[in-house]
């Protein structure tokens, strides 16, 4: 996980075709080497109110300099060619935001991206989780954009949105083959104004309108029920491990004998949250994870505060818009045999980004390690299975049932 931060401007410039703009665009440009080509191609692996990152708030992970310079071959006549027969006008900001990401879609990479000054801004909002829109977090699935989860009570929730739906459409315009920092950028929008999403849905397609709506989602929430604890955890962000705590204080000091850790739908966030969350349950040197680079450990987390709920019997609710920071939980709590994981398998985001803001302006989200669990499994992929399956159907949902909840308090209470 990491700590930095983007955004996007895109002010229309009137372009003058003069050699003299020419040759000054070329000396800014020449060193993003991917231009626009790459930009329609390229996919990114987040989406607002989601993201499915671990992002990493320290810089323990050392930058190695390769010492190579950018390969330019072909770069100036493309630019030429584009300016001189393109039927429209192309901003210099728009210029240099699509060498940019041209060039970071060479990683072939879906959670490495340039993010724009706005973009940035964006991402940070939504790690501390505001910002204006629907309130469902995206991922990629083939060429389309795929709802990974709505958030609770958001307006994509109460809209009827469900986990796994394929976007094909945007307002009318296609979604296919743009990325997921493209599909937020179209989704979101001001409060109060519609944005109609074409999914699919079983083989159907289906139209759903959506009315805007100021998202606020706090990081952790928390309830007694009977002699069972509930701890909610909706995102990853600066107070994740701190409200944790807390709450898992207050449900003690209320007497309750077990536990349920909910993080179904929770897309991840920062990497230091998710160890330190970890330390509430696991002992002080408890491997809760390894990151590798290149197929070599770099760092192994452990926990190191003392924890508040070590022996009190929990259960883990995932689901596969269960991600990143979450799974690094589940996992971490499994293969200390400190939880049983209950619900269906997680999402599968087994890598490590870091946020390097850019002199330049933006910022590049890049992957700098792979993350195992105390086991030494990567879940990339692959996700975390349950140790016990259970299901929940969208009519459920609707009824405002929750099977798999009362499946975890029975568990807890037998």
């Amino acid at each position: 996980m990491e700590a930095d931060k983007t955004t996007i401007d895109n002010d229309d410039k009137n372009l003058q075709d003069s050699d003299q703009k020419r040759a000054n665009k070329k000396l800014t440009t020449f060193v993003m080497a991917g231009l626009l080509v790459a930009v329609s191609v390229f996919t990114t692996g987040w989406l607002f109110g989601s993201g499915k990152i671990s992002l990493r708030s320290d810089q323990l992970v050392p930058t190695i300099t390769k010492n190579r310079e950018a390969p330019t071959e072909g770069i100036n006549e493309l630019y030429t060619q584009l300016i001189d027969n393109y039927d429209g006008d192309i901003s210099d900001e728009d210029i240099l935001n699509g060498m940019k990401r041209g060039l970071v879609s060479a990683a072939n990479d879906p959670y490495t991206e340039f993010l724009t000054a706005q973009e940035s801004k964006e991402f940070d909002d939504s790690l501390n989780g505001t910002f204006e829109g629907i309130g469902a977090e995206l991922g990629k699935e083939g060429s389309f954009v795929q709802i990974v989860a709505p958030i609770k009570d958001s307006p994509a929730f109460k809209a009827g949105i469900q986990s796994g739906d394929i976007i094909t459409e945007i307002n009318g315009e296609s979604a296919a083959d743009i990325s997921v920092s493209e599909a937020v950028k179209r989704i979101r929008g001001p409060k109060g104004e519609t944005v109609t999403l074409t999914i699919i849905r079983d083989g159907q397609e289906i139209e759903v309108p959506i009315v805007r709506d100021t998202i606020t989602i706090e990081s952790v929430e928390w309830e007694k029920r009977g002699d069972v604890g509930i701890i909610t955890v909706s995102r990853f962000g600066d107070d994740t491990a701190e409200l944790t705590r807390k709450a898992a204080e207050e449900l003690k000091a209320q007497g309750v004998n077990s536990v349920v850790l909910d993080l179904r739908g929770n897309p991840g966030g920062l990497l230091d949250e998710a160890v330190e969350m970890s330390a509430v349950w696991l002992p002080k040197g408890s491997t809760v994870l390894e990151e590798k680079r290149g197929g070599e450990v770099i760092q192994t987390f452990k926990t190191k505060s003392q924890p508040v709920l070590n022996g009190v019997p929990t259960v883990v609710l995932i689901d596969k818009g269960s991600a990143s920071a979450s799974e690094i939980v589940a996992g971490a709590l499994r293969d200390n045999n400190s939880a049983t994981l209950m619900g269906v398998t997680s999402y599968g985001k087994g890598s490590v980004q870091r946020l390097i803001p850019l002199n330049s302006g933006g910022s590049l989200k890049v992957t700098i390690a792979r993350w195992f669990t105390p086991a030494g499994k990567n879940i990339d992929k692959e996700g975390i299975p349950p140790d016990v399956e259970v299901k929940s159907t969208p009519e459920e949902r609707q009824a405002g049932k929750d099977p798999q909840l009362e499946a975890a308090k029975t568990q807890l209470q037998n």
